[in-house]
Order: C-alpha cells, then sequence, then structure tokens
C-alpha cells in the first residue's frame, strides 16, 4: 500500500509498505477520506511534538473495514466506518476522575498515519471511538468527526441558557468550526479576522458579523448595546490575541482560549478585570468519548452542515500541493483520496 511518510519539516516521501494486519480486537480501515488540518499543517511546516519524524501522519479520516481482528464484534469487512484516533486508557488517575481528554496515555496510543491506503485502529480506539457511517452522510463530511469533537469539547462544561452572544477570534477551520456549532446552538457570533476571503467564509457558515480585529470592539459595542459578549473563543493561538480576548466579555463571562499557543509563552492579565469582573479564563484540549458521540450525533442527523470547509481533493500523491495551498492561505480544508 501507498503510506505518506513525513521525514522532517517541509520533506514528505510516499513509500510502499505491506498492508498492516490487526491484532485482537483491532480492525484495519480502507481509507477513503483523509483530510488535511492545522496540526498536519504546522508539522509539515516546523515540527510538532505530538507527531514524531521521521513518521506517518494524518489524522482525520473516513473509511470501510478492510479486516476485523479476532474478538471484534462491533464491525465487519465492508463496513463503512467514521471515527477519531485517540481514546483514553480508562486506568490511569485522570480517567477514574472522569477527565479523559487528560488521559494520561492519550497521546502515547493515537492512530497516526490516516495519509495512506489503509489505517490500523487499536483495540481501545474500535472500542470507544469508532462508528458506523450512514450512507446518508459522505465520507467526506463523515472524515470532520475528530476535529467537530474537539469543538464540542469546551461547549460540554458551559450553560447556553446564559449565553446570547460570543466572539470568535479567527476564522480558521477551527474557528468556523465553533461559529457553525455556536450558530446551531442560536447563539448570535460575531467573529474576527484579518483576512476578507475568511471573513466571507464566516458569514456563510452563519456568523452574524464579520469583521477586521480594530473594528471588532465597535462591533461588539453595537451588537451588544455596550454590554460585550457572554463568551469568547481564542482559535488563533497568538499571545497577543490570548491577552486581548479578555477586553471583549462581559463581567461573568467565560473565554476559552482554544487556540494553543507555543510552549513557553506567557501571557499578562488584569487581576483586577479577573478578579473583580469574576471572569472565567479555561483551556481546551482534545475530546472525551462523551464529545466524540456528541459530534458524530449532530454530523449524522444533518444538525450541522459542515461541508463548505472542504475546498478540494487531491489523489494522495499529491498531498504536498494541497499543503502548499494552505501554507498560502488558499482553502480551508483538503481531502486525500487514497
Amino acid at each position: 500500500m501507498q503510506q505518506v511518510s513525513l521525514v522532517e519539516p517541509g520533506k514528505i516521501e510516499l513509500k510502499d509498505v505491506p498492508i498492516p494486519e490487526p491484532s485482537e480486537k483491532e480492525v484495519v480501515v480502507k481509507v477513503n477520506t483523509a483530510l488535511t488540518c492545522g496540526t498536519d499543517l504546522k508539522a509539515y511546516v516546523r515540527g510538532h511534538k505530538l507527531i514524531p519524524m521521521p513518521g506517518t501522519f494524518g489524522h482525520e479520516y473516513s473509511g470501510t473495514i478492510a479486516k476485523a481482528g479476532k474478538g471484534v464484534s462491533n464491525f465487519k469487512e465492508g463496513d463503512r466506518v467514521m471515527g477519531v484516533h485517540s481514546a483514553p486508557c480508562m486506568e490511569c488517575r485522570y480517567c477514574k476522575k472522569g477527565l479523559y481528554n487528560i488521559c494520561e496515555k492519550i497521546m502515547e496510543k493515537k492512530a497516526l498515519g490516516a495519509f495512506a491506503e489503509y489505517l490500523l485502529l487499536p483495540a481501545h480506539v474500535v472500542q470507544l471511538n469508532l462508528f458506523h457511517k450512514p450512507d446518508s452522510l459522505g465520507f467526506e463530511e463523515a472524515a470532520l468527526l475528530e476535529p467537530l469533537s474537539c469543538i464540542v469539547h469546551p461547549y460540554s462544561k458551559l450553560r447556553f441558557d446564559e449565553i446570547e452572544t460570543a466572539l470568535v477570534i479567527g476564522a480558521g477551520p477551527i474557528g468556523l468550526m465553533h461559529i457553525a456549532w455556536l450558530k446551531m446552538k442560536g447563539i448570535k457570533v460575531i467573529v474576527s479576522d484579518f483576512f476578507d476571503d475568511r471573513l466571507l467564509s464566516a458569514s456563510k457558515i452563519g456568523a452574524y458579523r464579520a469583521t477586521v480585529p480594530h473594528n471588532v470592539e465597535e462591533v461588539i459595542k453595537e451588537t451588544t448595546g455596550n454590554f460585550g459578549v457572554d463568551l469568547v473563543i481564542e482559535c488563533t493561538g497568538q499571545q497577543g490575541a490570548w491577552e486581548k480576548a479578555v477586553n471583549y466579555v462581559r463581567r461573568g463571562g467565560t473565554i476559552v482560549l482554544f487556540g494553543g499557543c507555543p510552549e513557553g509563552t506567557n501571557v499578562t492579565y488584569d487581576t483586577h478585570r479577573l478578579h473583580y469582573d469574576e471572569l472565567t479564563l479555561t483551556g481546551s484540549f482534545h475530546f472525551t468519548p462523551e464529545d466524540v458521540r456528541t459530534a458524530y450525533q449532530a454530523l449524522t442527523e444533518k444538525a450541522i452542515d459542515l461541508s463548505s470547509l472542504i475546498s478540494g481533493e487531491f489523489p494522495l500523491k499529491d498531498i504536498e500541493k494541497a499543503f502548499a495551498l494552505l501554507r498560502e492561505g488558499k482553502g480551508i480544508k483538503y481531502a486525500l483520496k487514497p
């Protein structure tokens, strides 16, 4: 089979390797669609600590069961499936506290390698986070299950009856998915970004107002009657955006710091604002099995339409063309078709 290997930043090789054989309770998926994402792009451009090099990468996928190992009862050869690349161990201290997204082993046993003709899924992923794909849902949208699960995660801790307005900072793929999710929940969403094409995409997917950063405070005043938004979602992973996020939220509001900054980055906040306005700042990392089930339900029941996020498709051999476009700021996500 053909498999993409990320040798070093900026260097990809397409290799011929044996099709994997599933061990007990594992499955091998014949990949129909693998999607690009921001993490993949970061790894390709400059490396990423969660994607070892040289090694395989790609983690947003859908496809068909090619072979099921002994003891697999829920899936059989020929089943169309959609899933994510990780699952908690259910045994560590964090899992026992129900903090499944920060399981001690969740990043150690993830299944990277969706940029290939076949993908081997370990038993714990098959058991917890692999699902049947209905015929009514295309393979491309089905492959969005993993990023949508990440989007769902922070909202599992929020009360939507307290949120009428939100600001999404950054209208890249992740920001657009946040907009779509909030829109689905009936929230009036303002989005801020520097690029006109991204702002146009944000408006098409459901943003109430789309603006460049230097106008965002005025738009918030107009939209909320000088009250401030109830919720801010920071999606850029930029130090300055993290620090400015607290300026836009009302007293008692919440800021979700979704975009990850480089390790070692420090930010500064006005302690008076945090304390006396009782703001909530929270990070958001990965997802739980419940988040995955929620995302699966939204996609399969067509409660959310994310088809506009797929900007085009390429055969696996042209993966570098897809990354070249993304580096130029062209397109949102691309589907790789092995």
